[in-house]
């Protein structure tokens, strides 16, 4: 993939082994606290609606997965407004950066397969030097690239910045030691997509396909866009409810071209909480502490990768494999967010209660009414909004005018 293409894209925003199923532990009882309130069923759709009608949310998608089960799961409102079409549990949707959860775990099924090592140097992966790829050029004279590994980019200490746009020209450069601080990059998922791809020859689609989307049975889930979807998909509504189609991602994007389903996303979930296909050791490695996240907040990434906030490392914040984990009221949890002008998308899971939330909007503003939603289904989770969303739910820090 071109580095126009992918600028332009990001603007607008082996058989597998049989290992054993990862368990985690499912008891309310060992950690004390319980949900007796918990929403579910039509007084939980009732809920959602008059949120969404409160908010002006135009389309909202829901799943909970409770047990290893899919125990609700629902659309609300529509794919396009202006042609009065309902959102169905079955409309593509687009997946924005869940598909960087995917992609990791799919990464960590081929470190379980001895194909490649998380703390292997990427250097020792390619065959040629990293900068000498045109879309890494810039790289040239900035040795740091040799320090990069696949678990210090998955867990978003590369010290590259989220996307190559942002910097002067493009060019993308190192702002600190890789793996000594987080800053959420999506480059850095392209660079490791680049590895897999021009280092072991893998086609990142195809794997993609065959060990999440297929294994997990998602049949309405690809990493680019399938032209019998055009029928069938959720336009997108920004924040002041402007209209904007849904984009035809023709190339594949291991940091975000995922399109899919509330239906696949429940089932993806599902599958990934329950450690299927991976070893225990690894389904433990990819929610496990990988770093400490101490930054304000999330976005924008390197302007504030220096800037710290003690909420952070009082719930013990931290950076897993393209997961965020911290300690919530009930024990570890874990999430996953994906958003662009027109989407909003978060997954909440708690280990400790087996349990996810799946939220999936083609409306922004459903971003207001994440916080409602997620405590009307599982309580208080502890989840950071404040660092997630700090325009929504905190006190955005101001930058500099440049």
């Amino acid at each position: 993939m071109s580095i126009t293409l992918r600028s332009n894209f990001l603007a607008t925003s082996l058989m597998l082994a049989t290992f054993s199923t990862w368990s985690p532990v499912t008891a309310a009882s060992e950690s004390g606290r319980t949900n007796d309130s918990a929403m579910r069923g039509a007084a939980l759709d009732s809920y959602v609606e008059k949120l969404m009608a409160r908010e002006n949310v135009k389309g909202f998608a829901l799943a909970v997965i409770e047990d290893d089960q899919i125990t609700h799961l629902e659309s609300y409102g529509y794919r396009n407004v202006e042609q009065s079409l309902s959102l169905e549990t079955d409309t593509i949707m687009y997946g924005a950066s869940l598909t960087k959860a995917a992609f990791s775990y799919m990464v960590l099924q081929l470190v379980d397969e001895g194909v490649i090592e998380l703390d292997q140097s990427i250097a020792d992966l390619l065959p040629k030097p990293l900068p000498q790829y045109p879309d890494w050029a810039s790289l040239e004279g900035d040795d740091e690239w040799r320090l990069l590994t696949p678990r210090i980019i998955l867990s978003h200490s590369s010290g590259l910045h989220n996307l190559r746009f942002l910097e002067p020209d493009s060019d993308l450069k190192f702002h600190f030691m890789p793996g000594s601080e987080y800053a959420y990059s999506g480059e850095g998922f392209y660079l490791l997509q680049t590895v897999l791809e021009e280092g072991l020859g893998l086609n990142v689609k195809a794997e993609m396909q065959r060990r999440i989307f297929d294994s997990f049975t998602m049949p309405d889930t690809d990493m680019q866009w399938r032209p019998e979807w055009a029928d069938n998909l959720a336009d997108g509504y920004a924040m002041d409810n402007s209209y904007e189609p849904h984009d035809e991602r023709s190339y594949v994007s291991a940091a975000g071209s995922m399109d899919t389903t509330i239906a696949d996303q429940a089932a993806m979930w599902q599958g990934m909480m329950a450690g299927k296909g991976l070893s225990r050791e690894m389904r433990s490695e990819w929610t496990h502490s990988q770093l400490a996240i101490n930054t304000a907040q999330k976005f924008p990434t390197i302007e504030l990768h220096s800037t710290r906030d003690p909420r952070g490392p009082d719930i013990s914040l931290s950076a897993g494999i393209g997961v965020e984990t911290w300690q919530g009221p009930d024990g570890r949890a874990f999430a996953k967010g994906g958003h662009n002008d027109w989407t909003g998308n978060l997954v909440i899971c708690q280990e400790e209660h087996n349990r996810c939330i799946v939220m999936l909007a083609n409306s922004v503003r459903a971003e207001i009414i994440f916080p409602e939603i997620t405590k009307a289904v599982f309580g208080d989770v502890g989840y950071p909004w404040w660092w997630t969303y700090p325009n929504l739910h905190g006190t955005p820090i101001e930058l500099p005018v440049k």
